[in-house]
């Protein structure tokens, strides 16, 4: 088929997307919309000739039709969890250099009042959001990227096409925190699970780890959730078994779960580190307290929130185009929380 060629001074036109993509104007439509019912190959199809072909729609749904205000939504999971903190300051400093304003809301807050944080931001009429971290508002985040760009900053859930995506390399933390564990003479660890794929994840690189070591079968998996308060239920069931089958070491998917592990190992009496070792994920403000000293993986979040808001400006400009999806490396902090397995 002879494929007509475009002056630059002539606009793209749908029809030139549908043609190059080899679907119908309809389809197109649906796709601008993040419509429902489109199948993956088909999105991103049209998604890769829009790219190709630098097409901008006269006015992608509400984000590009109403008049901007310069302001960015920010929305995290817990004010409670303060993981997040350099992320927000590396999202705000770059947003901040390029004139836009944030803010601020707290989704467990807003649900306890009954309403939600991307709904009210959007009514709010930000230019555009980052969710930080684990939202339990996946459906809210699909609805909205069809009006509104949308990044997620630390976490992989909800993975749509049109929504990037800047987090840490998980499964390689996780595997670094327990080749620290085993080197320090540990064979019986355990790794209390969180929510989504980032703690699949983490699982992943604590099992691979603990193969490697051909310890496999000595690995220990616990669900423990995200808290405090859910993981001391969990380290509770895993520290009160008899001494000689008990773990030495626990790894867990966040700070503030490890701040529930040590809590419970203060209660049972068990010293750390000379009875049992404990680590955490995110190196959060809560680790770095002397009182704590808590071992963590460090995520990178300054670089996650500069990445998250650099990804967001640009898809501000051009809301319609592929998913990007960046990871940041992780490093290990060394604190007084992890020591030699016991005798």
């Amino acid at each position: 088929m002879h494929e007509t060629q475009k002056s630059p001074s002539t606009p793209v036109t749908i029809r030139d997307v549908a043609e190059r993509a080899g679907v119908s104007k309809s389809l197109v439509s649906l796709v601008l919309r993040d419509a429902p019912h489109v199948s993956d190959a088909r999105r991103e199809a049209v998604l890769a000739a829009i790219a190709e072909l630098g097409y901008r729609p006269n006015s992608h749904a509400r984000g590009l039709s109403r008049a901007k205000t310069r302001t960015v939504g920010l929305v995290v999971n817990d004010l409670r969890n303060p993981w997040f903190v350099e992320l927000l300051e590396g999202i705000s400093a770059t947003l901040h250099a390029s004139g836009y304003l944030t803010l601020l809301t707290d989704s467990r807050t807003d649900q306890r009042i009954g309403r939600s944080s991307l709904d009210a931001l959007t009514q709010q009429g930000v230019d555009g959001i980052v969710v930080i971290g684990t939202t339990s508002e996946g459906d809210a985040v699909a609805r909205i990227a069809g009006e509104v760009p949308v990044v997620l900053a630390g976490t992989l859930d909800p993975d749509l096409p049109t929504v990037d995506i800047v987090t840490n390399d998980d499964e390689a933390g996780a595997h670094q925190v327990t080749r620290h564990l085993l080197e320090l003479g540990h064979t019986r660890i355990a790794y209390l699970r969180g929510p989504g794929r980032i703690s699949e994840l983490r699982e992943h690189g604590f099992l691979r780890a603990m193969g490697e070591a051909g310890l496999a079968e000595r690995a220990v998996v616990e669900a423990g959730g995200m808290s405090e308060e859910s993981a001391h239920a969990a380290a509770g069931r895993l520290l009160g078994a008899p001494a000689p089958e008990r773990v030495t070491a626990i790894f867990a998917f966040n700070d503030a779960s490890a701040i529930g592990v040590l809590s419970v190992a203060n209660t049972l009496g068990l010293r750390v580190p000379a009875d049992l070792s404990v680590a955490g994920y995110d190196n959060s403000p809560l680790a770095k307290f002397q009182v704590v000293s808590l071992t963590s993986v460090d995520t990178g979040n300054f670089a996650i929130g500069v990445q998250a808001g650099t990804l967001l400006l640009e898809r501000m400009q051009q809301p319609v185009q592929l998913q990007r999806v960046q990871r940041v490396a992780t490093s290990l902090a060394v604190r007084g929380s992890t020591g030699s397995a016991p005798a």
